[in-house]
């Protein structure tokens, strides 16, 4: 039976900090998540299937591109909102989030932040909605943490570009109509390039035998030879920066989504320990059950808190980079300890697709890694703090 009857962890009574909106946002999702993920999320991860009627539902649910304004199709709404929409969300399942993420953060971002006005009224409205996925292709077989180090290319033909290359790792590539590709031009630079599906030479494989985001499609990208119009370049994108910056969304909304899927591995194991008796009482009452416990609902209390304060600064356009690193590596850390500690108290039981947390830990295994990995993120605060780049 799907679960919901969740109760969201507030030790710290944060909801005080919430403006009345940012909660009616909260409440919109968690209805949807109960009753539009919950109920098919365990059979999706089982069979390794994407469930694509999701797409159009979180159109039509504003979970697309919530902060473009609202002239676009977006919600307009601020990122502390955003953030709560995929705390939700990825309660549901982290692969969802990352649909969600994709779609927002490195689709609709930089065809906003850097596209021109005609690339604005094509594209974002129908993303939106959701009549349009897109993907987001940046990681290459070769260069993952070093995107610097990029071979995919494209030409000046005179009346249109022509692009080689791959990409791999990519969330949504093989069901999506659009991607947003960085290659580099004759001159070395990265630059930004909308590539449509149905253009000659433009292949999307799928990525299978995954044990991790099972219920998310993740696929290649592949340029043979690509013809894009040359009305399909970014125009405000020049360098790794825009890349780069697109990144900072989609690491913010992980800040918060990781919470989500803290959140629900700390309730079923909480709700589990107090139900389960062994010994004459419930599990409950031991010592070492309530150690994790107690030690869960702190560390989420504390990324709760630093989540809202990244927000805040988000608001006010003060976020750095190396703040969202802080935040993306200390609150999936945290969630991935919660999944395995909180395994642990279901004894045999918390292996099975009766409860979400195997679910969770193998999903966060990949959030771990993407967006940037957790040893990366560790070099960005120590560059921050040294001024000395250990990358080079």
């Amino acid at each position: 039976m799907p679960r919901t009857d969740f109760h969201s962890p507030d030790y710290y009574q944060i909801d005080d900090l919430l403006t009345d909106e940012q909660k009616l946002v909260r409440g919109a999702i968690r209805d949807f998540v109960n009753r539009e993920i919950m109920p098919i999320i365990e059979d999706c991860a089982q069979k390794a299937y994407f469930p694509e009627s999701i797409v159009k539902k979180f159109g039509e649910v504003g979970a697309f591109g919530p902060t473009i304004p609202q002239e676009y199709g977006g919600g307009g709404l601020d990122y502390i909102s955003y953030g709560l929409m995929m705390q939700e969300i990825e309660r549901g399942d982290s692969g969802m989030r990352s649909t969600a993420s994709v779609q927002g953060s490195l689709v609709m971002f930089p065809i906003f932040k850097y596209g021109s006005e005609e690339q604005k009224k094509k594209y974002l409205p129908k993303l939106a909605s959701g009549e349009f996925l897109g993907c987001f292709g940046l990681t290459e077989p070769d260069h993952g943490s070093n995107p610097s180090a990029m071979v995919t290319n494209f030409k000046d033909m005179g009346d249109h570009y022509l692009l080689n290359g791959a990409k791999m790792w990519i969330t949504n590539s093989p069901k999506a109509d659009i991607a947003v590709v960085w290659a580099k031009n004759e001159e070395g630079r990265i630059r930004g390039l909308i590539v449509e599906r149905g253009m000659e030479g433009f292949t999307t494989p799928e990525t299978h035998h995954k044990w991790s985001l099972r219920a998310s499609i993740t696929g290649e990208l592949v340029f043979d030879n690509v013809k894009v119009p040359k009305s399909n370049l970014l125009p405000h994108a020049d360098g790794l920066s825009g890349p780069l910056r697109c990144l900072d969304s989609a690491r913010y909304g992980i800040a918060w989504g990781a919470i989500g899927a803290a959140m629900d591995c700390y309730e079923t194991a909480r709700k589990y320990a107090i139900e389960r008796h062994q010994f004459g009482k419930p599990i409950a009452g031991f010592q070492l059950t309530q150690k994790k416990l107690a030690e869960m609902i702190t560390e989420i209390t504390k990324a709760q808190l630093l989540a809202w304060r990244l927000g805040t600064l988000k608001n006010e356009g003060k976020a750095t980079t190396p703040q969202i690193s802080m935040a993306k590596r200390n609150n999936v850390h945290m969630a991935v300890t919660i999944a395995r500690e909180a395994r642990q108290i279901l004894g045999g039981m918390g292996i099975t697709g009766e409860f979400p947390i195997m679910r969770h830990m193998m999903n966060l295994e990949s959030v771990l890694t993407y967006e940037g990995t957790h040893d990366i993120h560790l070099l960005i605060t120590g560059s921050d703090i040294t001024g000395i780049s250990a990358f080079k």
